[in-house]
C-alpha cells in the first residue's frame, strides 16, 4: 500500500526533546472555569488530570510515523512604524524611537536611544555609547566562550534597565525564521545606571517568538512543544505500527511533558526552577495539543519578582505578535506543506476490487491546517494502484486558514486568555492585523490548493468574541498580499503579481467594509507608512510590465481622496534592494523636517539611501557610507535622529552625520 505523510517544506525543524518526567495531579479539582462569548466556549484547565487527558488525545491525533509534525512556519518579517519622542528634559536631544506598528506599544530592536544614550547589543556584547561625547561608556559580555558571535539579540529598555531577547542557534534563525531550539532562548534583564551589570537572566522552555512592551511591562511569547520521547524503529517496521507506537507514547506521557519550564537567576547566582501550573493552562475550542503559547510578563521598573514572570500558557501555535495598549494577539498561519508518497508492500484483501486511481499528485506548497473529517490522518492509506491493496478516498488538502487568539493585558500582572478566531488564508505579517473600534481587521491572501489562483480580502472581528462581523474580498485576484497599512477607520492593501493595485478600503462600518479605491501602477509597495495628512509612504520595488522586479522604490501617495488614490511621486534606483521592505524597523521618517532614511545595498555599493518627503514628492538627498571594503559589514541596519545628526548602525559601528549636510561627524567601531 502507499501511505501519505505529510511533511513541512520550511527551513528549519523544532527539536523535540526527550525528557520523561512525573506526573502532578491536583487532589479535589475544582469545578470547570467557563465563560460563554457568543459562539466561542473558553475553557481553562481545572487541573493536571484535565489537563493531561486532552492534550494526551489531541497530540495522539496528530502523531505522524516519525513524531509530531513540528515545523514551525517563517514569519518573513518582524515588523513596526517610527514616532517621535519629545523631550523628556530640557537637556536630553529630541530623537526618533523604534518604527512601530502601534504609538505607545514598543517593540524589540538591535539598537535603543532615549536621547543621551545609544544602546545596542551585537554578537554577545551589549553597548551604551554617550549622545553628548559620542564614545562607548560601557559594555557588558553576555555570553560564554565563543558563543557571541552571530548570536541573535534585540533589546527593550525602560529608564536604566534593557531587556536583552537572546534566541542563541545560527544566524539563519535571526528574524525571517523567529525562532531558536528549544532550549537555546534566554531573556537578560540588565541595569544601565551605571557600568552595565546582569540583574536576572530567564530561561523558559521553548523558542522565542516575539515582545511587545506598554509603559514598562514586557509580555515575551515563547512557544514550546511537549518532551516526549518517541520509540526507535527498525526499517521493516510499518507506517500504521510507528503511528500506533508514538501514539502509545503520548498517551503515556505524563502532565509534566507539556508544562512549559522556567528557570531564572538572579545576581548572586542562586537559579531558582518553576514551572507553568495546570490551571493556568487554558485551551481554544479546536487544538492540536503538540504546542504550547506562554505569555511572560515582566514589568522592567520591578524587575524579576519573587513571583517570576507570572506566566500563562495556551494550547496553541503561533508565530506573529501583534499589540496594543489592552490586547495582545498571537496568530498562527497555516503551515507549507505538500504530500509525500512512500511506498510498502502491497496487503492482500479478499475480494477487493483494485483501485484505478494513484496519490494526490504532489501540488505547490500550499498552507495547511488540521485535516478535515474525510482527510487521510497520519497513518491511513492513500489510493493506491497496486493490486490487492485497500481503496481508500483520495486525499484532499485541507484549508488554509489563519488561526489568531487574543489576550488581554489592560491590567497589571499576568494577561488573561480571552478568545481564538479564524479566518481563511495567510497573514503577510504584524501589519496584515490592527484592532480598531472594538474590533480587529485582518488581511490574508487564500491560495487555491493546486496554487494557480489566489485573492485576498479583509475580515473584521469582534475582539471580544473573535467572532466575524463582516468582510471584504476579491482584492487581487491572482496576487498575493505584498503590503497592508490601517490608519483608523481607513485600511491600505497592495497585491502584485504584474501590477501593483493600491485599494483603499472604507472600514468604518464592521459589519460592510467595503472598497472605495483602487490604483494600478507598475511594481510594488512591499511597506507602507503613514506620511502627513492624506499621504502614504511606500517603500518597495519597480517593475516591467511582466512584473520583473527592476530595483527599489520609493512611493509618495495622495490618499485624501479614498475614492480616487493617486502616486505623486515615484524616486527609483536601479538593480537596488532595501531592508525597509520586510523589515519596517529599518525605516526612519522623522516628520519634523520630512526626513527619511533606508537601507539600501546595490551591485557595487552599500549605505543608508537619505531622502526628504514633503506633501508633493520624494528628493534624494545624498547616500550615507560606512567604512569597509565588505559591502555586507559596511551595509546600514538601521538608521536614527538624535538631535540635528543622523546615527547610522552596521556591523561594524555606528557613524554620526550632520543631518542638514550629510558631513561626517564621527565613527564609532563596534569590533
Amino acid at each position: 500500500m502507499k501511505t501519505l505523510i505529510r511533511t513541512a517544506a520550511t527551513v528549519a525543524a523544532l527539536a523535540t526533546a526527550a525528557v520523561a518526567c512525573t506526573s502532578t495531579t491536583a487532589a479535589t479539582p475544582p469545578e470547570p472555569r467557563t465563560s460563554s462569548l457568543g459562539a466561542i466556549r473558553l475553557v481553562a484547565y481545572t487541573g493536571c488530570d484535565d489537563l493531561l487527558s486532552g492534550l494526551r488525545e489531541h497530540a495522539a491525533q496528530r502523531v505522524t510515523p516519525y513524531g509530531f509534525d513540528n515545523v514551525m512556519p517563517l514569519t518573513y518579517m518582524e515588523d513596526s512604524a517610527r514616532s517621535v519622542t519629545p523631550n523628556a528634559k530640557t537637556s536630553t536631544p529630541e530623537h526618533s524611537t523604534t518604527n512601530v506598528h502601534e504609538a505607545g506599544v514598543d517593540e524589540p530592536d538591535v539598537v535603543k536611544t532615549d536621547g543621551d544614550r545609544v544602546i545596542t547589543v551585537k554578537d554577545g556584547v551589549l553597548r551604551i555609547i554617550d549622545t553628548a561625547t559620542r564614545k562607548v561608556t560601557g559594555s557588558l559580555k553576555l555570553t560564554e566562550g565563543e558563543n557571541g558571535p552571530g548570536v541573535p539579540a534585540d533589546l527593550l529598555v525602560s529608564g536604566d534597565r534593557a531587556l536583552v531577547l537572546m534566541r542563541g542557534g545560527d544566524i539563519m534563525y535571526k528574524r525571517m525564521a523567529g525562532f531558536a531550539p528549544q532550549g537555546d532562548t534566554r531573556y537578560v534583564l540588565v541595569d544601565l545606571s551605571g557600568q552595565p551589570k546582569v540583574l536576572s537572566t530567564i530561561k523558559p522552555q521553548g523558542s522565542y517568538v516575539d515582545a511587545r512592551m506598554v509603559g514598562s511591562t514586557v509580555r515575551l511569547v515563547t512557544r514550546s512543544q511537549p518532551d516526549i520521547t518517541f520509540p526507535e524503529f527498525k526499517e521493516d517496521v510499518s507506517e500504521a505500527e510507528r503511528v500506533k507506537r508514538n501514539q502509545a507514547a503520548v498517551r503515556q506521557a505524563p502532565a509534566d511533558a507539556w508544562l512549559p519550564k522556567i528557570e531564572i537567576t538572579d545576581a548572586s547566582g542562586t537559579v531558582k526552577k518553576d514551572s507553568v501550573k495546570c490551571e493556568r493552562v487554558s485551551h481554544p475550542a479546536d487544538y492540536t495539543g503538540t504546542s504550547l503559547l506562554t505569555v511572560h510578563t515582566i514589568d522592567l521598573a520591578q524587575g524579576v519578582t519573587a513571583a517570576g514572570t507570572d506566566p500563562i500558557s495556551l494550547a496553541a501555535d503561533g508565530d506573529i505578535v501583534y499589540g496594543t495598549g489592552s490586547s495582545l494577539y498571537v496568530a498562527s498561519n497555516p503551515r507549507w506543506w505538500m504530500p509525500v508518497v512512500i511506498s510498502e508492500p502491497a496487503v492482500e484483501t479478499p475480494a477487493t476490487t483494485p483501485s484505478t486511481g494513484d496519490a494526490a499528485p504532489a501540488v505547490e506548497p500550499t498552507p495547511t491546517s488540521p485535516p478535515l473529517s474525510g482527510s487521510p490522518t497520519p497513518g491511513s492509506s492513500a489510493s493506491s494502484s497496486e493490486p490487492g491493496a485497500a481503496p481508500t478516498p483520495t486525499p484532499t488538502v485541507p484549508p488554509e486558514e489563519t488561526e489568531v487568539h487574543r489576550f488581554d493585558i489592560g491590567s497589571p500582572g499576568a494577561p488573561s486568555y480571552v478568545a481564538s478566531g479564524k479566518v481563511p488564508g495567510r497573514l503577510l505579517n504584524q501589519y496584515s492585523l490592527s484592532e480598531y473600534d472594538g474590533h480587529l481587521r485582518v488581511a490574508t491572501t487564500l491560495t487555491s490548493p493546486d496554487g494557480k489562483n489566489s485573492s485576498s480580502a479583509v475580515y473584521v472581528l469582534k475582539a471580544d468574541t473573535m467572532a466575524r462581523t463582516g468582510e471584504v474580498g476579491g482584492l487581487g485576484e491572482g496576487e498575493r498580499i505584498y503590503s497592508v497599512r490601517f490608519i483608523g477607520p481607513i485600511g491600505y492593501c497592495v497585491t502584485f503579481k504584474q501590477v501593483d493595485p493600491l485599494y483603499t478600503l472604507d472600514l468604518r462600518d464592521a459589519a460592510a467594509p467595503k472598497v472605495t479605491g483602487e490604483l494600478k501602477i507598475t511594481g510594488y509597495s512591499a511597506y507602507l507608512h503613514p506620511g502627513a495628512e492624506g499621504r502614504l509612504i511606500g517603500i518597495g520595488q519597480e517593475a516591467s510590465e511582466k512584473g520583473r522586479t527592476l530595483g527599489t522604490q520609493v512611493s509618495l501617495f495622495d490618499v485624501s481622496d479614498p475614492a480616487a488614490p493617486r502616486r505623486l511621486s515615484q524616486l527609483f534606483q536601479k538593480d537596488s534592494g532595501s531592508a525597509a521592505e520586510w523589515d519596517p524597523h529599518a525605516f526612519l521618517y522623522w516628520p519634523k523636517t520630512g526626513l527619511a532614511v533606508i537601507p539600501l545595498t546595490q551591485q557595487t555599493e552599500s549605505g543608508g539611501l537619505v531622502l526628504k518627503i514633503d506633501d508633493s514628492g520624494v528628493t534624494k538627498l545624498g547616500m550615507i557610507k560606512h567604512p569597509g571594503k565588505d559591502e555586507y559589514q559596511a551595509g546600514i541596519e538601521r538608521a536614527l535622529v538624535i538631535g540635528d545628526s543622523i546615527w547610522t548602525l552596521s556591523y561594524d559601528g555606528i557613524q554620526v552625520n550632520d543631518a542638514a549636510t550629510l558631513a561626517q561627524q564621527a565613527w564609532i567601531p563596534l569590533r
